[in-house]
């Protein structure tokens, strides 16, 4: 997996992208087909802003988390891209695990 992270009007430092990777450690586990992950964090005065774009095979996820605390901000997006993926993960396991009725 790709994992780029970037920041607007902010500089990331080691401590953040530990700590993104850290957490992104969880989502793994969910999404094994994860391609690409761009994490981009920005500062607009009071607000700190952390978004993410996941490629999985054959489906683009976007996710956002505003927050008052940069590291705040990175642990709900985290739980919000963990239930997105587990939500898509679900969708398409339904469509290749119906059952069809038995012919009588």
């Amino acid at each position: 997996m790709n994992l780029k992270i970037t920041g607007l009007n902010f500089d990331v430092t080691e401590a953040i992208k530990n700590y993104v990777s850290e957490k992104l450690e969880r989502i793994n586990r969910h999404a094994a087909n994860a391609i690409s992950v761009t994490i981009t964090l920005s500062v607009e005065k009071l607000n700190q802003q952390a978004e993410a774009d996941i490629h999985l095979a054959g489906k683009d996820l976007h996710v956002e988390a505003v927050e008052q605390d940069m590291y705040a901000a990175i642990d709900v997006l985290m739980d919000k891209l963990d239930r997105a993926v587990l939500k898509h993960k679900e969708k398409s396991g339904d469509v290749r695990n119906t059952v069809k009725p038995a012919a009588e």
